[in-house]
């Protein structure tokens, strides 16, 4: 059985929202969470956290669930909508959620380093030059919730992971030499997993295939595909399969356009050497 109950988040509307639905068809099947807890290999205490709305149910959590409750679909719908990650923008939120289930994702960047690869230095540097200035709280909530998402990296070796970063993002040094140093040393170790893939986009690439802006799509396990667009306060979840298209055919152009990871991997090292 499974039991990961520390370091829960405070309650989200939608988790809570969640919670009731299924504490309504456990009882609905005439089990108590001691009963219900076996039956979908979990602990009483998991069970008790989801229907609290203080745990984000686990996707197999949730599979086994309606099955046992006879839920007709619904706590599969309802988990949809089930975010938790207080530090993120509600309209990040369901592509987070998305990060969460990915078999593929691919992320280009091209004003700073992506999310899931920043080091804390780095992402502190970030939030603290928010406009309008964030608290103390609201960057410790923001640098957790970042922590969270990267632990994707190492906790679903079967995704695939491929980033694509503007080297003029390495080169503005956000944040000074020390934290460009350990950066650039993070970028290097990280770019060693084996499902991960980091390519530069040297700058020497005066036109490529990515001036429109940074993409991100993401492969579910049921192999659909669904992109993200970043603005300065929105954000865009693509499901249209025309513009998935074309954000796949723009990507692989920039996939050709980058350096190649060992390529990649040189200029890391050289740049590391020179700082």
């Amino acid at each position: 059985m499974t039991n990961s109950t520390a370091n829960e988040p405070e309650p989200s509307d939608s988790l809570k929202t969640f919670g009731l639905v299924h504490k309504a068809f456990r009882k609905r099947a005439g089990l108590t969470q001691e009963e219900f807890a076996p039956l979908v290999r979990y602990q009483p205490g998991t069970v008790a956290s989801i229907e609290q709305g203080r745990r984000l149910p686990p996707r197999v959590y949730v599979e086994r669930a309606e099955e046992v409750s006879d839920a007709f679909g619904v706590l599969r719908a309802a988990a949809k909508y089930a975010t938790r990650q207080p530090g993120l923008a509600s309209w990040f939120r369901r592509w987070a959620d998305l990060e969460e289930q990915a078999i593929s994702l691919y992320t280009f960047e091209n004003r700073l380093v992506p999310g899931l690869l920043q080091t804390v230095a780095y992402a502190r540097t970030l939030f603290n030059a928010r406009v309008p200035v964030l608290t103390d709280a609201q960057i410790e909530a923001q640098l957790t919730a970042r922590a969270e998402r990267q632990r994707l990296l190492t906790e679903r070796p079967n995704t695939g992971y491929n980033f694509i970063i503007d080297e003029q993002v390495i080169k503005r040094g956000t944040g000074g030499r020390e934290v460009t140093l350990e950066l650039v040393s993070h970028l290097l170790a990280v770019s060693e997993l084996r499902n991960v893939e980091l390519q530069l986009l040297p700058v020497t690439c005066s036109v490529h295939a990515g001036l429109d802006g940074p993409i991100r799509l993401s492969e579910t396990p049921e192999n659909e595909w669904f992109g993200y667009c970043e603005g300065q306060r929105t954000g865009q979840f693509i499901a249209d399969p025309e513009s998935i298209s074309v954000l796949h055919m723009r990507y692989a152009k920039l996939r050709s356009q980058a350096l190649t990871p060992d390529d990649s991997r040189s200029l890391l090292q050289r740049t590391l050497g020179a700082l």
